[in-house]
């Protein structure tokens, strides 16, 4: 656990990409079988029902689609909302008779590189980034294999309800959870079921060593008041009250506040920072429709309507609403040793069950 991937630390592959605008190009493939688009009587293609299951904020991912359908007429996209893990495992499921055309974000890109050889993602190269190098100075991007592509970057840290907490008194560190002045008035998600948590506790296994963070667990579960099975659920118990603390995305804090909500965020000394991916589901029902979003969700159009939610889109023609820059949050990145990660995925979360379901 030792190695450490250079690739994977910073990721600030917005500010490092080159300057591109990425058109959303459908693909001019053939129809497979069970696709769902038609051409109309003009002979313009139309795309039909395209099944998209996403974690990410179901009001974001919504939004989304109708753009996509006023964009592409005679498309309707069908979202599917669910946790990470919960997602993966529908996909596995579903293997034999595929349900989903694409998958959109799981908490970074940690799900997918362990999605990758369950037989449930497939490859795409959008014609418009085809020139993306697997890893642009230093920052992997993409998947070698085109298996997953990079939306946008996500920082994991701490929202903190302003006020209920004292400027003064507000954690910097992870192990700064572990303070009994916070006891019962934190929440995080269930890593069973949420890939923000399962990214948490990957990256403290390997930031401490596994006795050590399986110690460092059990002392930060008996803090929480709740876990809940969202990733955004923290982040929502913060607004209310109902937590001082809540451990999510630089972006749920960023959302909240802008509806209004006492909430804010803080970057940790150290903690993951890393992308947060796009997939076309193997054997899909609608792959030309699933190509099509995919290329739609890259496009300048599509990481506008992230930026406007407060996400920090991966294209560098895009400025985010969100008060973070590449340049304050790259020196909090973690290292993460990738290929430990895809070997212990499961197993660390199903020994998460073991040890606190």
């Amino acid at each position: 656990m030792k190695k450490k991937n250079k690739w994977f630390h910073g990721v600030a592959t917005a500010a490092l990409l080159t300057s591109v605008v990425l058109g959303g190009c459908s693909s001019s493939e053939g129809t497979a079988a069970g696709n769902t688009a038609s051409t109309d009587g003009g002979g313009k293609k139309e795309l039909g029902s395209i099944a998209f299951y996403s974690p990410e904020t179901p009001d974001m991912t919504k939004e989304m689609g109708q753009a996509f359908e006023k964009l592409k007429p005679g498309s309707s996209v069908n979202v599917q909302y669910a946790g990470t893990n919960v997602l993966v495992n529908r996909m596995i499921a579903e293997k034999d008779n595929p349900m989903a055309d694409l998958w959109y974000g799981g908490g970074g890109f940690l799900p997918f590189e362990s999605a990758k050889d369950k037989g449930i993602i497939t490859s795409y190269t959008p014609e418009a980034i085809k020139d993306w190098p697997e890893v642009q100075d230093g920052i992997k991007v993409r998947d070698k294999d085109w298996k997953w592509i990079g939306a946008e970057v996500f920082v994991l840290g701490f929202v903190y309800n302003t006020d209920l907490v004292k400027p003064e008194e507000l954690p910097k560190t992870w192990d700064d959870l572990l303070d009994p002045k916070w006891k019962g008035k934190i929440q995080m998600p269930n890593p069973a079921a949420s890939g923000t948590a399962t990214l948490l506790v990957l990256s403290q296994l390997m930031e401490k060593g596994e006795e050590p963070g399986w110690e460092y667990f059990k002392k930060l579960v008996d803090q929480m008041s709740a876990m809940p099975d969202s990733g955004s659920a923290p982040t929502k118990a913060v607004a209310k009250g109902e937590a001082l603390i809540g451990i999510g995305f630089d972006f749920m804090a960023y959302e909240n506040k802008a509806k209004g909500e006492k909430v804010d965020f803080i970057v940790p000394e150290k903690t993951p920072i890393i992308v947060n991916p796009v997939s076309l589901v193997e054997n899909g029902p609608n792959p030309d429709g699933g190509k099509a979003f995919i290329d739609y969700l890259l496009s300048k159009e599509g990481q506008q309507k992230l930026a406007d939610w407060y996400h920090i889109p991966i294209s560098k023609e895009v400025q985010s609403k969100t008060p973070l820059t590449l340049e304050k949050v790259i020196p909090h990145a973690q290292e993460m040793d990738v290929d430990w990660v895809v070997q212990n995925y499961d197993r660390v979360r199903n020994e998460w069950r073991q040890k606190f379901q």
